[in-house]
């Protein structure tokens, strides 16, 4: 099966999105349809021999239901964001429409009158008409262009031409306005989220060339100008700069970049020039992997986007109903009023039941939350993560490289009662100089300028345990308890939440160093914020109890588990999730990713180099702040209480407007409000999600 991404240029309406992707899914050999509405974009799954003819399916569909939209297959050289193309002729269109009506109102002649109406209404209204007459023909009826033309008929048979003119001509105004904010606010956020470079400059046969990003090899020498995007990922081989990685980690502060140090594709050069060689393949660089994020996140749909979606598909039929009865049962059957009063309010219904601003604004809602967390530095991969968010009761945390820095650094120096401290330091950084182990890299360079031997004669590292030395005369040893114990030397115990080194020459105990892993900076605050904010927060850390306590006392955790292998965190995490908690779970990505498959919400925090935690996590956090956490979830619950704010004004101002229109006291230009002022408003609102700036209080 490959994966087809079909670009719908032009698609503005939200309504005939839905029928689009409803009629796609039902052709032969199609799997994993979606139609993201936000960015006017169809994805689907198919045989690679079935595909064209997918496509174009697709195509007729579209243009049976959009006739002016493009359906345009998005390759690497196609999905750049276009931008947004004001329609002219539109514009014309109605303002010459606008121009007839007014003539119509000055004229003296009866007959005149009614002819510049009359022309008024097919300039402005038959694009609705046509729109209307293709949906009856496909079976297809209730949405507003039916609805509109069935009102504005109405009005008309019953002699209100001024008024059936003025409401089809508004209403063609509201929808030109309603997709202009509608294009340009997934321009706003398209070009928010596209971080994807242009080109790339690249050195062969001692020539700088200018080629496609997907055509440089690893290995080569890429060129890099001030303001320009790196677009491979690689290593500084020339030249020092400031470099602008907010696109990628949500932080605007530059950070600075030298010789042989590692840069992400994705991230500005500021103030210099940069000679990069490069460590992967496009397909492969980090800013790929970003854009496959943000490509696909709208396809997993939030619970309440479902749900505006059904609720659109029997809401208008059942307005129209009773748009019907409220015609007929009135005067025919209760014998109250005239038939063209009640036929008048009737048609107020029709003009008011559509639910574009419901299945507009809800969508670009969302769409709106996933491009503010981007620009935070936090991916998430599907709009119903980040409603998931807003549930999440429960917070579990690793412990190293999550709320700890994962490097090792020296807390303090215990000598033994007659041996100095650097004599300590002499022999501790002699026998740990020839080791990987990050304990020892902190041991040596705490101490690296007390080392005098530097030739030893023999060098043996003992897993778990720590190191023996031969120096000429000299053994030497370093590292836990029973490794000294093993070689017959007494050593004191010491009552540390910290890993201790113990230091032995000659079976001569010289003293113990002890190691700590530093709490990160923001570890405390987000702690603090977690508890402010109601949940519940678990440490689950493999280490020893006596260090597990010791970070999760100072941080003021609420549970800890400690001594766990991967199964066991997994096993408490469901645990939780059975007992009804919805659980978050923050970790390295990598180790966890059992248990951050099996979250409520799993995330990977400073890990998008790996794959395993991209595959495994729902979010990804660009940097290693745990507080993202907090950020993530003050933008889901600023996405969610607008989207049920544009809801709840949406039905709201339809209802009152409806229950206005059964006692006489509103008109269809009210009815016209209702519908494509309340979409407007609705979705100028959604956008406003793009400005949310989530705080930490410190």
């Amino acid at each position: 099966m490959v994966k087809t991404h079909l670009k719908l240029d032009g698609l503005g309406c939200a309504n005939c999105a839905a029928k689009i992707e409803n009629r796609s899914k039902d052709i032969e050999g199609v799997e994993n349809l979606v139609l993201d509405f936000a960015r006017s974009k169809i994805t689907f799954t198919s045989m690679p021999s079935s595909s064209e003819t997918v496509i174009k399916q697709i195509e007729d569909i579209v243009h049976d239901l959009e006739p002016d939209v493009r359906v345009e297959k998005i390759t690497l050289n196609t999905s750049k964001v276009n931008g947004y193309r004001h329609n002219k002729k539109e514009l014309i269109r109605l303002v010459t429409s606008l121009g007839l009506l007014i003539m119509a109102f000055i004229v003296p002649w009866s007959i005149l009158k009614i002819l510049l109406f009359m022309t008024a209404y097919l300039l402005s209204g038959y694009k609705v008409l046509a729109k209307s007459l293709r949906n009856i023909r496909n079976r297809d009826i209730f949405d507003e262009n039916f609805l509109m033309a069935l009102a504005t008929f109405g009005a008309i048979a019953i002699g209100e031409y001024p008024e059936a003119v003025a409401v089809m001509i508004f209403y063609e105004i509201g929808e030109y306005f309603q997709d202009l904010a509608i294009n340009r606010s997934k321009s706003t956020i398209s070009s928010l989220l596209d971080i994807r470079p242009d080109t790339a400059t690249v050195k062969r046969d001692g020539i700088w060339q200018t080629v496609s990003p997907e055509m440089v090899l690893i290995g080569e020498t890429i060129l890099v100008k001030p303001g320009e995007r790196i677009p491979l990922d690689g290593i500084i081989r020339k030249g020092s700069a400031d470099i602008d990685t907010s696109a990628l980690t949500g932080e605007s502060l530059p950070v600075h970049v030298s010789k042989d140090a590692n840069v992400l594709s994705g991230s500005v050069v500021k103030n210099a020039i940069l000679e990069i060689q490069t460590t992967t393949l496009f397909r492969e660089s980090t800013v790929a992997k970003i854009l496959d994020l943000v490509e696909n996140a709208t396809q997993h749909k939030a619970p309440t986007e479902n749900f505006i979606t059904k609720f659109a598909r029997y809401y208008t039929p059942i307005v129209v109903f009773l748009a019907i009865g409220l015609a007929l049962i009135p005067p025919f059957l209760l014998q109250i009023g005239t038939f063209s009063t009640w036929l008048y309010r009737s048609l107020i219904f029709l003009v008011i039941s559509c639910p574009c601003a419901l299945v507009v604004s809800v969508p670009l809602g969302f769409f709106s939350g996933l491009g503010n967390a981007s620009s935070h530095g936090i991916l998430v991969k599907g709009s119903n993560y980040l409603e998931a968010l807003n549930g999440v009761d429960t917070v579990v945390f690793d412990k190293t490289g999550t709320l700890t820095e994962g490097r090792f650094e020296v807390a303090s120096v215990m000598p033994a009662p007659t041996i100095s401290k650097e004599t300590l330091l002499e022999y501790a950084v002699s026998a740990e100089q020839g080791s990987n182990h990050p304990i020892a890299k902190s041991i040596v360079a705490y101490g690296k300028a007390y080392l005098s031997h530097t030739d030893h004669v023999s060098y043996h590292e003992i897993s778990g345990k720590g190191v023996l030395l031969n120096l000429n005369s000299e053994t030497v040893l370093a590292g836990n308890r029973i490794l000294l114990k093993e070689h017959g030397i007494d050593v004191p115990h010491i009552e540390s939440p910290y890993t201790v080194v113990y230091v032995a020459k000659n079976k001569t105990y010289l003293g113990a160093i002890d190691i700590r892993d530093a709490l990160k900076p923001d570890a405390g605050y987000t702690i603090q914020a977690l508890n402010k904010l109601g949940k519940k927060t678990i440490l689950l850390t493999g280490d020893r109890d006596i260090t597990a306590q010791a970070v999760s006392s100072t941080l003021n955790i609420n549970e800890t588990h400690s001594q766990l292998l991967p199964e066991e965190k997994y096993t408490i995490v469901q645990n939780l999730i059975s007992q009804g908690h919805k659980v978050a779970f923050l970790g390295d990505g990598i180790n966890d990713a059992p248990v951050l498959a099996g979250a409520t919400v799993g995330i990977s925090m400073g890990s998008i180099g790996s794959d395993a935690a991209i595959e495994a996590s729902d979010i990804v956090f660009m940097t290693d702040e745990p507080s993202k956490i907090v950020h993530a979830m003050q933008i889901a619950a600023k996405t969610k209480f607008i989207v049920k704010q544009n809801i709840v004004f949406a039905l709201s101002t339809k209802i009152i407007i409806m229950g206005l229109g059964i006692v006489g006291l509103s008109s269809m230009w009210m009815a016209i409000f209702a519908d494509v002022g309340v979409a407007l408003l609705a979705v100028l609102n959604a956008v406003r999600i793009l400005h949310y700036v989530p705080k930490l209080e410190r």
